[in-house]
């Protein structure tokens, strides 16, 4: 059986958190609070049983995982 597709509200927070390699700006763009894009970024990383990023005290960066998924995701 084939994996259903994430739900594309995940997509649409994981692609900004990407594009700008930070929880806080794209909270900002999003209009959510940082600790909610946390919480959807790490409840898609569940979704998909990998991690997206790697985080370290304040700064997130993508990993290769989330750099193959953002080619996806964009696509």
């Amino acid at each position: 059986m084939a994996r259903k597709r994430p739900p594309l509200h995940l997509i649409n927070i994981f692609e900004a958190s990407a594009r700008h390699q930070s929880f806080k700006l794209a909270s900002e763009e999003l209009h959510l609070s940082p600790s909610a894009i946390s919480h959807q970024v790490k409840s898609l990383e569940t979704y998909l049983g990998f991690s997206l990023f790697t985080r370290k005290s304040r700064k997130v960066t993508l990993n290769p995982a989330g750099k193959m998924f953002l080619s996806y995701a964009n696509s």
